[in-house]
């Protein structure tokens, strides 16, 4: 028992070091963050958000390059790239870049073998120590990635909510007489949110020279909701086909509503199964000790 609590007090100590390690901006990158979240969202607003530098930033700068030598021979280059993926469905958010993520992949390595030890110290007894020194450096090795899908999933799951309500803007937009490029553009001044931030990516890509069959299929490659890479590829298709878009949105939209209809339903009759379990372990439990217990107690008296 005591080599479990040993073992999960070094697993949280080391997920913590690697959720600090990867959310403190590392020192040096800050204004290169700034530039390409500007460059790539287009967004006039993180040019002027003045650059911060935390404690933990400075007090990693002399460390920095080592790190991420040591993350980069830890980590294969297939991983390497599958991180990257993980950041793209994160929308890169400013200062997280594959570099920083190696780094904080290495530190907190280093400081998952530190709490694992020092918890083993503690603890007492060599099977402890060992414990947290198998545990602690690779749950710390492993925290960078588990925050990085985390946050990657939570940005997919507010694009698929978000998609419906865009879908009809642009609908709107386009039959009002604008043209596609132009309701993109107004979804993206008037909007909020990851999906608003895609289609200011979308738009900026156009503008550096990407035709719009090119920056929607990189906008579909960035995503791993369903519904919005068939939004791309119908768009795409509508415009080598000579497909009014119009048409193509109306369509996408209803589908869309149908969609997210069937999702609510199917999530609502997956709750009574979902409450089953835990009333079968807590509820029965309880009930049976008050309305029997009476009974066995006065068996066991009378006996």
């Amino acid at each position: 028992m005591a080599l479990l609590v040993v073992g999960l007090v070094a697993l949280c100590a080391a997920l913590a070091a690697g959720v600090v390690a990867i959310t403190a901006p590392a020192a040096g990158d800050a204004r290169v963050a700034r530039s390409l979240a500007a460059i790539e969202q287009g967004y006039s607003a993180v040019l002027r958000a003045p650059a911060r530098r935390g404690r933990i930033s400075l007090l990693l700068a002399p460390l920095y390059r080592p790190l991420l030598r040591a993350g980069t021979a830890l980590t294969p280059a297939g991983q390497r790239a599958r991180l990257q993926r993980y950041l793209d469905y994160a929308g890169n958010p400013p200062g997280w870049i594959i570099e920083r993520v190696l780094v904080a992949k290495a530190a907190g390595l280093v400081a998952g073998e530190v709490c694992g030890l020092v918890l083993g110290l503690f603890a007492g007894g060599a099977e402890a120590v060992l414990l947290g020194a198998v545990l602690g450096p690779v749950a710390g090795f492993l925290a960078p990635d588990a925050r990085l899908y985390g946050k990657g999933r939570d940005r997919q799951d507010e694009l698929r909510l978000t998609l419906p309500d865009v879908l009809d803007t642009l609908t709107i937009c386009v039959e009002a007489g604008q043209g596609f490029d132009a309701a993109l553009a107004q979804v993206a001044r008037n909007g909020r949110g990851p999906l608003m931030g895609e289609t200011a990516r979308v738009l900026q890509e156009m503008r550096i020279g990407k035709s719009r069959a090119e920056a929607l299929r990189s906008l579909a490659a960035r995503t791993t909701v369903p519904e919005l890479k068939g939004f791309a590829s119908a768009v795409v298709q509508a415009s080598e086909l000579g497909v009014p878009v119009a048409q193509v949105l109306r369509e996408q939209s209803r589908e869309m509503r149908l969609k997210h209809r069937q999702r609510a339903e199917e999530t609502a009759q997956k709750i009574p199964v979902k409450i089953l379990f835990p009333t079968l372990l807590c509820l029965f439990p309880a009930l049976f000790i008050v309305v029997i217990g009476p009974g066995v107690l006065s068996m066991i008296k009378y006996l």
